[in-house]
Parts: C-alpha cells; structure tokens; sequence
C-alpha cells in the first residue's frame, strides 16, 4: 500500500516538473538523492562523477542563471528539493544579484552551495564577485572551483572550461566534500 502511494506521489510531482518545463534526469534511487546540483553543460560533464557521490543532477546545456530560482521553486512545489542545493551557473553569461538572492531564498532555508566560475569570458570576474556577495548576504555558502582548478589544464577541454574525465573527477570530489 505505501509503495503505491509513494509511486502516485512520485508521478503526480514527475507530472508537476514536465508541466512547468523542468528537465530531470533520473537514475534507480535518484529521487531520494540528499543533494542535487543545478547546472549549465559544465556540471553536465561531471553528472556520472556527481551520481556516484549521491547527487541528483538537473543541467541544461547553455542554461543561465536566471532560471535558478524558477527551477527550485518548482522542485520545492514537487517535494523533490533535497536539504543541499549545489549552483553552479553563470558560465553563459551576466549573473543579476536579484536571480542569486532569489535562487537562495527559493530553497527556503535548505543549505545553498554557490559554485564558482573558471570560463575564459569577460563576465568571469564579475560574476564570481557576485557569486560571493550572493553567498555571504543571503546565507549560502561558495565552492571555489576557480580557485582549486587553477594550474589544472588537463582538467579542462580545448575550451579551458568544460571538463575532461579527470576534471570532472576532481570537481565532483571537491563539490562532494564541500556539501
């Protein structure tokens, strides 16, 4: 009898998600995953390290930071936000302090780890500013991946950003042991 219900619940939220545009890549024991991380394609190339950390992993390809506050209030609304939050956008552009604060307090006092950026963009500097500021106001914490990656090009693709098998072993694990 519970496991039936669990499994209405689990699909009424499944139907909740599609119906307000989330993406979810789910795996056997997913959906009871204590963390997940929200990201663009570079925690994308992490996702099979992240799984095997116990993550739940949401990327979109090119998805900016403004979607960050939409996204967990929806998982929120679906009972499928877990009690860590790992952020790691703003690699694709401008983050707007008002989408962090917000992101932040959508989780509703759930702990909010705010990645760090290493992208050889303009916008790089700007934003871990703001990635920081976010954190330090509002009560979310960073993981500072530019800083542990630097020295590291073999971690990095053709493109200094995106992640080789070796980088995307080493930030799962720096991700993992920060949350």
């Amino acid at each position: 009898m519970r496991y039936r219900f669990a499994m209405r619940r689990l699909a009424r939220s499944v139907v909740v998600m599609l119906l307000a545009g989330v993406t979810l890549s789910l795996v056997p024991g997913d959906a009871f995953a204590r963390k997940i991380g929200v990201g663009d394609s570079v925690m994308r190339g992490a996702t099979t390290e992240l799984r095997a950390r116990g993550f739940r992993v949401n990327t979109t390809v090119s998805r900016q930071f403004s979607e960050a506050p939409r996204l967990i209030r929806s998982l929120k609304r679906s009972g499928h936000l877990p009690r860590k939050i790992v952020i790691h956008l703003g690699n694709n552009g401008y983050i707007d302090p008002a989408d962090c604060r917000r992101a932040v307090r959508a989780a509703g006092g759930r702990r909010v780890f705010l990645v760090t950026l290493k992208v050889p963009r303009g916008w790089k500097a700007v934003n871990n500013r703001r990635l920081k500021t976010c954190a330090r106001r509002h009560g979310a914490e960073i993981i500072d991946w530019a800083e542990y990656a630097v020295g590291h090009s073999s971690w990095f693709a053709r493109d200094h950003y995106h992640l080789t098998a070796r980088g995307a072993r080493k930030y799962a694990r720096l991700i993992s042991r920060a949350t």
